[in-house]
């Protein structure tokens, strides 16, 4: 874990000052003041594969910035059975406000970078900031619609178009700018195929035979069974249905 620094510099935080939250994220409704009040109770810490961030009905005590890396949301039934629920990227905000007990698991899927405060702290800061409070709820709505969109995949879309769709999101995600402006990705699957197959719910055969297909058309090109290219996103895309 990476010691506090509450170091300025131009009136921005030295800790704030190359983080991306702080342009796209929540973090992007708050004034120099109030990043550096943030800064004072802020710890940037890095986490491990596997490593479990919020645990169901866990009582919460902070929330997180996602600076780097990908977070897998999971559900949990009484017998132990788990289903993914949803993917975080940078730079998404981890936590509910104003709720005292997670009702989800949250896991670091890959190498995951995180800027935290305490719950009492950004609690505080919502109810004397508007701006942050809209930003905050944006972000939640377009959560929602992201949620609203995956229900369509996973209800209507044929396993080929899944399998498209989930490497889409990852593509648009992960670098989004790379995607942007070169109108090609590159990047490592944040799951093993036994997580791909149960966030699209597939099996882990069908979902090895679609990325062979993938590959076979050339959509795709994957080194090291978990690099992957992706020379042309739009033929990526119109392989998802949309």
């Amino acid at each position: 874990m990476a010691v506090r620094q509450d170091i300025h510099s131009s009136d921005i935080p030295l800790l704030c000052q190359s983080c991306e939250a702080r342009h796209r994220g929540v973090c992007g409704a708050l004034d120099s003041d109030q990043l550096v009040s943030l800064s004072k109770t802020s710890v940037k810490r890095n986490v491990q594969p596997g490593a479990e961030l919020i645990g169901d009905a866990e009582m919460i005590d902070s929330y997180s910035n996602v600076l780097s890396g990908v977070v897998k949301l999971t559900k949990s039934l009484s017998d132990g059975r788990q289903q993914i629920v949803g993917l975080r990227f940078a730079p998404d905000f981890l936590g509910r406000p104003f709720e005292f007990e997670s009702a989800i698991n949250a896991e670091a899927a890959t190498d995951v970078s995180l800027c935290s405060f305490p719950r009492a702290t950004i609690e505080r800061m919502l109810r004397a900031s508007p701006e942050l409070e809209r930003r905050l709820l944006k972000q939640t709505l377009k959560e929602l619609d992201q949620a609203r969109d995956w229900m369509v995949t996973l209800g209507r879309k044929t396993a080929s178009e899944k399998v498209a769709s989930f490497l889409l999101m990852i593509a648009t995600n992960v670098d989004p700018t790379n995607a942007q402006d070169t109108g090609s990705a590159i990047f490592d699957l944040p799951l093993t195929r036994a997580d791909i197959a149960d966030f699209l719910g597939l099996t882990i055969e069908t979902v090895s035979r679609q990325l062979t297909r993938l590959r076979a058309d050339a959509v795709i090109r994957i080194e090291n069974n978990r690099r992957v290219f992706v020379d042309d996103m739009s033929r990526l895309e119109r392989r998802t249905g949309a």
